[in-house]
């Protein structure tokens, strides 16, 4: 076994732990993996130190970081070293909880719903309260909390989606402390995780969408920005951001090439002339290609106003024109893959939804039983 003392960069700042190192094992694919454990210190050091205070607080943390860490090897060389030792067991769960969060900070969506699952997790926990004293009861409990007691900020039962969402981070954290020793035994393999539940994808018709881009729109960026969205899949949050720089005018054809907000992953979009022609002429590289375009209350009512006007009575939020770029896409002859690329899904069954929604097979066994004589 190799010990280390380790630096992990979060926001503003370095977390400490000690590594283990037991080299490589093979799984039960057969696949090569590193053997590693951690524990984690409890201890920060300042990024870019600019303060005599800093400079003087970093100097004492990684001393004493450094000490508990020739501890730690003197332990295992005298053969006394246990990885599941009594000190592990005394760490706070909240504490360990917001660590594994703070981790996540480069992505902002994963890190937000972490966020959110802390608060319900906050309320049902006592602050104090210790590895020691996480069990299967424990775990259950919460399980229940979610079911039954936990609301919304509006005063609402919490979603199904938002169950699974909550338990799965929960669980995250059991199974990380039961990896790195705070928990002597896997506590997870009894429990039952929620369901997750289909959401419905509203979104409009190609007919609708003819009839939204005649109607009146009070904002004309949000009705191009809306309706680039219906042609390219587009998140708001990658409409919202993106600069002329992104833009590409290639010969005959046009490209979008961004970093996706939500997954962080570099996407290469080809769009249409009748796309590209919403985007208007060329500006500085820097400027927003949308620009006056606004998220709130505000602009979200006038987009049901805007279906309105249209004839149209669904529910439709800025996120529908992404959907209605998936259904669109299928109804005229894209391949199910070539969609998922476009819409930069990570899985196929996430866009395999969309197919659901245009079976036109289902749709033709609607009339295959001859009319009554009513």
């Amino acid at each position: 076994m190799k010990i280390h003392l380790r630096r992990k960069k979060l926001k503003g700042r370095e977390s400490l732990s000690i590594e283990y190192y037991n080299g490589t094992i093979t799984d039960e694919h057969g696949k090569q993996k590193h053997d590693r454990k951690f524990e984690h210190l409890d201890m920060y050091l300042t990024l870019d130190p600019k303060t005599q205070k800093e400079k003087k607080e970093n100097k004492e943390t990684l001393e004493t970081a450094e000490q508990i860490f020739a501890i730690r090897k003197a332990e295992y060389y005298q053969g006394k070293f246990n990885l599941k030792s009594s000190h592990k067991s005394n760490r706070s769960f909240l504490n360990y909880y917001n660590q594994l969060k703070e981790e996540r900070y480069d992505s902002k969506s994963n890190y937000d719903n972490w966020d959110a699952a802390e608060k319900h997790i906050s309320r049902y926990c006592n602050q104090s309260l210790t590895f020691e004293n996480v069990d299967e009861e424990f775990v259950k409990g919460f399980r229940k909390y979610l079911d039954k007691n936990a609301l919304t900020k509006s005063g609402t039962p919490l979603s199904q989606n938002s169950k699974y969402s909550y338990f799965n981070k929960f669980k995250a954290v059991i199974k990380s402390a039961y990896e790195e020793g705070y928990i002597e035994t896997n506590i997870l393999k009894r429990i039952k995780s929620f369901a997750m539940a289909e959401s419905t994808r509203e979104y409009l018709t190609y007919n609708e969408l003819q009839n939204l881009t005649n109607a009146e729109c009070k904002y004309p960026i949000l009705k191009n920005a809306f309706i680039f969205s219906c042609l390219t899949g587009i998140r708001w949050s990658d409409i919202d951001k993106m600069v002329w720089s992104e833009v590409r005018d290639e010969d005959d054809t046009f490209r979008i090439i961004f970093k996706q907000k939500k997954t962080d992953g570099l996407e290469y979009l080809y769009i249409s002339d009748q796309a590209r022609n919403l985007l208007g002429h060329r500006r500085n590289a820097s400027d927003k290609v949308f620009k006056g375009l606004k998220y709130g209350a505000h602009f979200n009512a006038e987009i049901l106003r805007w279906c309105m006007r249209a004839g149209i009575t669904k529910h439709i939020t800025f996120h529908s024109a992404r959907h209605t770029n998936a259904v669109l896409l299928l109804e005229n002859g894209a391949d199910i893959y070539t969609v998922s690329k476009r819409l930069g899904h990570k899985e196929l069954r996430t866009t395999e939804i969309y197919a659901k929604i245009i079976d036109s097979k289902m749709k033709e066994a609607a009339s295959l039983i001859p009319n009554l004589q009513l």
